[in-house]
């Protein structure tokens, strides 16, 4: 007698939800980001806050009398100043915090926006390209889960950062900085960077591409920043106050303590995070808005090589610095012509200038500057030099090299564009650098001056793909350590002449052996070295990446 068997019913994986909760699953996910940025995001916190309590300290020593602040304040009162700083209202009162709320909401808000733009970026476009969103969201995750939790713990970063400085800054017992201006002093920087988050909340839905996303919305900042500066120089006041910038710098923390001007970057967040939601109802998981162009059905010859190849995937990011460096240079040159009025009552500046030497302030001023240009530039040559690295945990390295195209050719091809692209945005700099510095103080020879100067640094630059190519090569989970050499360089390099750090820690970095064009005489040994040196770096990080197998996340 046979006998028949039921057939056994499995229970359904549980599938996307199409509808009801959007959110569904958020909570989860914060908690996975907060757990992927557990070292990332602290120190970020960590730097903003620190960076802004040594500054608050140094004040006490560089104007500790009333009529060196009050110097100051006239010394600021002048376009390029007010530009470089702030509006002329914080120079009614000069107190101490209303030197610290005028020299650095408009740059720290920069620094928060990058940060948050960079969280954004991270934990919705980055996870789409790689494919991890499509998987997350096959389960029981809401549509709008995966950007609510970005923005969550966006939000949660800038908050914490604002907490630190309402109870960091008072406990400090620097005269004119108080509680309350403290607690408007943190709500400013929180302010900014959530606007700069729910903005990059937009941009991930336009491209299909993680460093477009960010590529567009750090654009936005910059523009932000142009407009507060050229507002705020007398250029016409109504520019300031199309910028979230102008918006918070105006809220006069220790001076006014004005909050209406936050209910703005309030109202901007909102309807930035609200517009971001609704364009991703209107797209595919891992598509834009914005359709891809169709390409060439003939790929050129340069394509067709490994260096052509490593252009084309560099070339929105090197368009991106090249411009920027050149602007940033223009900036800086614009107020060689006042840097002797601006720097000559404050004596901590001068006495590292005279450190410097240099035949004028100008030059010295000039070599001080070029030391923030090129870590700028340290900054692309890193982003540069570790692209191999995404595209090997991409997968995308792997189909290539199973080609008859050799490792070393294809790395070299990416450490080529870096150093020859890190050069080239030197260049840009120094050429704005000397064509607004030469304008400003009526010498044409500052512009071959400047130039010099900021080829001067290449080799350093080199160093630092050096550095990143051993990384990469040998050990490939610490590749963001190379992060380092830039943030090092501008610690020592620039604060350290201001704080007076001992001259060994300026020789453990590579930018700190260049000759500090034009103020000293040029010397050909240590460019040389350098030279050698990232050489030998580049050939041991080869000998690494061949030893070693690919990985793949």
């Amino acid at each position: 007698m046979s006998t028949s068997t039921a057939p056994t019913r499995t229970a359904a994986p549980p599938g996307p939800v199409t509808g009801g909760n959007t959110l569904a699953g958020t909570r989860t996910l914060i908690r996975f980001a907060l757990r992927r940025d557990r070292v990332r995001l602290p120190v970020w916190v960590l730097a903003l806050f620190l960076g802004t309590v040594m500054t608050a300290q140094n004040y006490k020593t560089l104007y500790p009398d009333p009529e060196d602040r009050a110097n100051i304040a006239e010394t600021m009162n002048s376009p390029a100043g007010l530009a470089m700083s702030g509006p002329a209202h914080y120079l009614d009162d000069y107190n101490f915090g209303a030197m610290l709320s005028h020299a650095m909401i408009g740059f720290m808000a920069v620094l928060v926006g990058l940060m948050s733009v960079l969280v954004i970026t991270r934990h919705t476009r980055a996870e789409e390209e790689t494919g991890r969103a499509e998987l997350v969201r096959s389960t029981v995750v809401g549509r709008h889960a995966q950007l609510a939790a970005a923005l969550s713990v966006a939000v949660l970063a800038n908050l914490v950062l604002a907490l630190l400085l309402a109870v960091g800054l008072p406990g400090l017992g620097v005269d004119g900085i108080d509680t309350s201006g403290s607690l408007l002093y943190g709500a400013t920087h929180a302010a900014a960077g959530i606007v700069f988050a729910a903005l990059a909340a937009v941009t991930v839905q336009v491209t299909a591409h993680a460093r477009g996303a960010s590529g567009m919305a750090l654009a936005v900042i910059g523009v932000a920043y142009v407009l507060r500066a050229a507002g705020d120089s007398g250029s016409s006041e109504a520019l300031s106050w199309l910028s979230p910038i102008g918006w918070v710098q105006r809220t006069y923390p220790y001076v006014d303590n004005t909050w209406w001007p936050l209910l703005l970057c309030a109202a901007l967040a909102v309807a930035c995070a609200a517009t971001g939601f609704v364009l991703s109802t209107r797209r595919d998981v891992g598509a834009g808005l914005r359709p891809e162009k169709l390409g060439s059905p003939v790929a050129s010859d340069a394509l067709a090589t490994p260096l052509g190849f490593a252009l084309r995937l560099h070339r929105g990011t090197l368009v991106g610095f090249g411009a920027g460096l050149f602007l940033m240079g223009a900036m800086y040159g614009s107020i060689l012509g006042d840097a002797e009025d601006m720097l000559k009552d404050i004596d901590q500046i001068q006495e590292a200038l005279d450190r410097i030497g240099g035949a004028t302030v100008v030059e010295s001023f000039a070599a001080m500057v070029m030391v923030v240009i090129t870590v700028v530039a340290a900054v692309y040559v890193v982003m540069a030099a570790l692209r191999p690295r995404s595209e090997e945990t991409a997968g995308r390295a792997e189909p290539l090299l199973a080609t008859g195209l050799s490792r070393d050719r294809w790395v070299g091809a990416h450490l080529a564009v870096a150093m020859g692209g890190g050069t080239l945005v030197l260049l840009l700099a120094g050429l704005g650098f000397g064509i607004s510095g030469a304008a400003s103080t009526g010498d044409a020879g500052l512009l071959w001056k400047l130039l010099g100067a900021a080829v001067a640094y290449a080799p350093a630059l080199w160093v630092t793909v050096g550095v990143a190519v051993v990384l990469f090569g040998w050990f490939p989970r610490a590749s963001s350590a190379a992060w380092v050499v830039p943030v090092y360089a501008f610690v020592v390099g620039y604060l350290g002449q201001l704080l007076q750090f001992p001259d060994w820690m300026n020789n453990l970095s590579p930018f700190g052996h260049v000759p500090q064009l034009p103020a000293a005489d040029m010397s050909w040994t240590p460019i040389l070295l350098l030279t050698l040196v990232a050489a030998g770096l580049v050939w041991l990080g080869l000998a690494g990446f061949r030893r070693r197998d690919l990985e793949t996340k």
